[in-house]
């Protein structure tokens, strides 16, 4: 069976896209799922918070996801040396990095068969329960092929302009990618960085539920500490604090993704 696939997509950066698949990593995990991350981000973000800066920028191209988007990506791509084990039980990650960012160009639709390579690539993992692909802040090559790979798409959204106003065009991005992956669905927005101190915050809050109804998730990430701290230390909250009220969330978070997965399967609909 092949495992649930997500990717997290916005095109603003900053709005949490790394940091939540990172600490979902650990959820999932806790929760006894196997959990396969793919970081599609030539800025490698979510790469560095396992493994540092220096190490992921020395990686070769095939050692990372660029070994899946270039041109004759079938000579590079050795699934072994591509999938890097953490250290963490049931957490492994395909890395990105420099490498990639030449390859993440406009106009996706027109690369050819290379632009299912990565939906592939997670077809013949069998060995996990769920991947998370984590996006770079735009609608180019890297975030088309993360839909085409996925059944799910996951907006994260701060609560202010800057993080809401490109919703629109992220939308008519799975639709257009729902034509090449009949699978893949917009499983909702994620309220990330909120503030609930701040009315500005309170306001687009409602703002998006008013839009989107129950496409907003009712979890909601504060913009707290603990996060940032969690990931400075390189482990995902649910193992650098694991009793605190973060790591509570984030477990809440990730039975709300499950629990959406369980019932869109059988009524899905496109974003």
């Amino acid at each position: 069976m092949r495992p649930a696939t997500i990717c997290l997509i916005n095109q603003k950066g900053g709005c949490g896209k790394s940091s939540t698949c990172f600490h979902l990593a650990g959820a999932f995990a806790q929760a006894g799922l196997n959990v396969l991350l793919i970081d599609t981000d030539p800025q490698g973000s979510l790469s560095r918070g396992f493994f540092g800066s220096e190490l992921v920028e020395s990686l070769p191209v095939e050692q990372t996801v660029a070994a899946l988007l270039g041109e004759g990506s079938d000579l590079l791509v050795n699934d072994e040396r591509l999938i890097r084990p953490t250290v963490f039980d049931r957490i492994s990650i395909c890395p990105c990095n420099h490498h990639a960012g030449p390859l993440n160009t406009p106009g996706p639709e027109t690369t050819g068969l290379s632009q299912h390579a990565l939906a592939e690539f997670t077809g013949r993992q069998r060995a996990f329960d769920i991947i998370l692909i984590d996006c770079p802040p735009n609608l180019y090559r890297c975030s088309w092929a993360a839909m085409i790979a996925a059944h799910w798409v996951i907006i994260p959204a701060p609560p202010e302009d800057f993080g809401t106003q490109g919703l629109r065009a992220v939308h008519q991005a799975i639709q257009n990618a729902h034509v090449l992956n009949p699978r893949v669905y917009c499983l909702g927005h994620l309220v990330t960085r909120s503030d609930r101190r701040l009315l500005i915050h309170r306001a687009y809050e409602q703002r998006l539920r008013e839009l989107y109804g129950d496409m907003v998730l009712d979890t909601v990430i504060p913009e707290a500490s603990a996060f940032k701290v969690a990931v400075a230390c390189r482990k995902p909250i649910q193992h650098h604090s694991p009793k605190s009220p973060a790591s509570d969330l984030t477990a809440r978070l990730s039975r709300e993704i499950l629990d959406r997965i369980s019932v869109r399967n059988g009524q899905r609909h496109v974003a």
